[in-house]
């Protein structure tokens, strides 16, 4: 059992939570739970190494992680509840974490449905947007610069494993411009030109939305064709962006006949079929 706040491995835990740099020098991020465990070995995913607690190998679930990780010859070590507390990002530990590699999924070489996030810096926004975008079908997702780094321990853990299946890359400008080429380019903006749902959706789209205090910058705005609004209520001027960027998605979703991998009517031949 690794008792020590100086063992190397609680060191690089450590430093993978607190610090970006290292997080690019290693190529690892840390995942926490038995949640985004399971993400990871659905994903094929395979960690450099895994901590766990006594208390967390009692659960059944997190067991079974740990001997299929064991069996996969990855090495997994029990840490004392302390160590764990040391190595968490969360106030209350989930009791098991790994470290694995940063994702590098492949981006489309066509893409149809891209979100662009610009200047958007609170983490837990940026991880429901991905965890929403892999939901709504969005094939790739670019980060402007200004983004928070979307390897951090909160953007990971509101991801809840889109990390692992979504296209994400951090760009500049002008290789978003050429990203998006060929697509129809709507920004999100509070004091848009057109309602969201009378927006076109389907063939090839981008979606850029703004940080939460300033919104879009100037190249987001250059790089649109129209800004779109969402509706609201008198007296209220905006949405978190989170939420804003799902009632966009899901909108596009509708449109463009996404459900669980497959086409609207496609869909409806299954049913029929049954």
């Amino acid at each position: 059992m690794i008792t020590s706040l100086r063992n190397e491995k609680v060191r690089l835990v450590r430093a993978l939570q607190t610090r970006r740099k290292v997080r690019l020098r290693e190529g690892c991020f840390v995942i926490e739970g038995i949640r985004l465990g399971e993400e990871a070995v659905r994903a094929g995913a395979v960690p450099r190494f895994v901590l766990y607690t006594a208390a967390a190998h009692m659960d059944e679930r997190a067991a079974a992680l740990i001997a299929t990780w064991t069996e996969a010859e990855i090495p997994c070590y029990e840490v004392s509840e302390e160590v764990m507390e040391a190595c968490s990002a969360t106030e209350t530990p989930p009791g098991l974490l790994a470290v694995v590699p940063i994702p590098s999924n492949p981006s489309p070489a066509e893409p149809t449905f891209v979100l662009v996030v610009d200047r958007v810096r609170d983490p837990g926004n940026l991880g429901t947007i991905l965890r929403t975008a892999l939901a709504a079908g969005v094939d790739w997702v670019t980060l402007a610069p200004g983004t928070v780094d979307p390897t951090n321990p909160k953007v990971v853990r509101a991801g809840a494993g889109a990390h692992f299946r979504l296209p994400v890359a951090r760009m500049g400008w002008e290789a978003i411009g050429r990203a998006v080429t060929g697509c129809r380019v709507y920004l999100a903006a509070a004091r848009g030109e057109r309602p969201y749902t009378e927006i076109d959706w389907s063939g090839r789209i981008a979606l850029v939305v703004g940080g939460e205090a300033a919104g879009a910058g100037e190249r987001a705005r250059a790089l649109a064709e129209t800004t779109v609004f969402i509706p609201m209520a008198p007296g209220v001027e905006s949405l978190n962006v989170a939420v804003a960027t799902g009632v966009l998605l899901f909108e596009a979703m509708r449109q463009r006949g996404i459900y669980a991998g497959k086409t609207a009517a496609s869909h409806e031949t299954d049913v029929r079929s049954r």
